[in-house]
């Protein structure tokens, strides 16, 4: 299940309109016709992610794996013409934050080449992501930040740490202002 939310303007198209009145889908099955909107915003959402590991897994948590998500995560700019924000690795999920260029790949696209490289890379732990991801759309820097927040704090809510400075496995790659 995918679930998509939007949070503010979505344009002037009448699809636009009528996504931003329902402000939530969900897809059970993936379908591009969620993402018949790209290219129509007025300026670029930020993506909020969340995937997980096949069967939550908790392997992700180490310098290695958090070595290797990294360096695609820098490397999305390049590649796929997408920024990377924040981010919080936790032992079977990630987080992180996402905007796209003016000629990004669309957001399944650089999602599933994020998936295959970093699966690739840590193919000896036998290492697979579950086929769906969470997105959501933070149309604020209030909403930016309170995404942050919420995500920043997971460590401490999961009982891994007292503070979330604490926890080694979080970063900003660049500034995704709104």
């Amino acid at each position: 299940m995918v679930v998509v939310a939007g949070i503010g303007d979505a344009g002037f198209g009448v699809w636009d309109r009528a996504f931003a009145a329902t402000m939530i889908r969900i897809i059970t099955e993936p379908s591009a016709d969620i993402y018949a909107t790209w290219g129509v915003w007025i300026d670029w959402p930020i993506y909020f992610i969340t995937t997980c590991t096949l069967k939550r897994r908790r392997i992700l948590a180490s310098r290695q794996v958090a070595e290797i998500l990294a360096d695609e995560w820098r490397a999305a700019h390049q590649r796929h013409d997408f920024a990377i924000g924040r981010y919080v690795i936790m032992p079977d999920h990630v987080h992180f934050f996402c905007s796209a260029e003016l000629n990004a790949k669309r957001l399944p696209t650089f999602m599933q080449a994020w998936k295959q490289w970093t699966s690739k890379q840590m193919a000896r732990a036998q290492f697979s992501w579950k086929r769906l991801a969470e997105e959501f759309f933070d149309r604020s820097s209030e909403s930016y930040n309170q995404n942050w927040k919420y995500v920043k704090e997971n460590p401490v809510r999961a009982g891994l740490v007292t503070s979330s400075d604490e926890w080694l496995w979080q970063e900003e790659i660049e500034s995704l202002m709104l």
